[in-house]
């Protein structure tokens, strides 16, 4: 299942633009801000597939009955470019642990890359709703990587996997290798260059978010 937030109209479209602005990413604390704008929005239209419980809530001049979460989901992201988005869905579900998974691509001279996994840091995830969060889901390989990994090691109740941007190509990788996964994407874009970056994308959220790396 997937779903695109910008196939309604909402304020996450205005959000969207502006991170896909090369004038407005100059300022790197909006760009940030508007990831956890993404973030939060998101949280959001997942919050509504979860589960609730009645509970009686006391008020100052009586009692109220109020749905809560049965749940909170676990967080997990992948760093660096990840973080900002990662801080958005913290806003909403905060009582959520977090799992952190450094991942980068390492590319060859002949071009093609391979992805490395550095560094994974999870709590236990038996039978726990996670939420992968990352900004920008571009070939789907590190994606794939991740989840694979941690599905071979738990025994995950439900997945949901988060991105701000996508390429069509990404997404149907990850259906083809994570198909009970649900996805969840801000918007959709055709294209990836020989570099496998997203066009026409927002350029590279990490370096955005917190200057170049060598």
């Amino acid at each position: 299942m997937i779903t695109i937030l910008t196939q309604h109209n909402s304020i996450a479209n205005h959000f969207l633009a502006e991170l896909r602005d090369v004038h407005i990413q100059q300022d790197r604390l909006r760009f940030r801000k508007n990831l956890e704008r993404m973030g939060e929005i998101m949280a959001y239209e997942i919050s509504k597939t979860f589960q609730y419980a009645p509970h009686e809530v006391e008020t100052s001049l009586g009692v109220a009955t109020a749905h809560q979460l049965v749940e909170h989901p676990v967080l997990i992201t992948i760093m660096r470019a990840g973080l900002p988005f990662h801080q958005g869905f913290l806003h909403v579900f905060d009582k959520s642990d977090s799992g952190f998974i450094a991942a980068y691509r390492h590319t060859k001279k002949s071009g093609e890359f391979e992805v490395h996994k550095k560094y994974m840091n999870t709590p236990n995830l038996d039978n726990k709703t996670v939420v992968m969060v990352d900004p920008m889901l571009a070939t789907g390989r590190s994606l794939v990587l991740c989840c694979k990994e941690l599905l071979a090691e738990y025994d995950i109740k439900e997945l949901h996997i988060a991105a701000v941007i996508a390429s069509e190509e990404g997404i149907q990788h990850v259906r083809a290798f994570v198909p009970e996964a649900h996805i969840w994407i801000g918007d959709v874009d055709n294209e990836l260059t020989s570099k496998s970056y997203i066009v026409p994308g927002l350029g590279d959220a990490g370096d955005l978010a917190y200057g170049n790396k060598e």
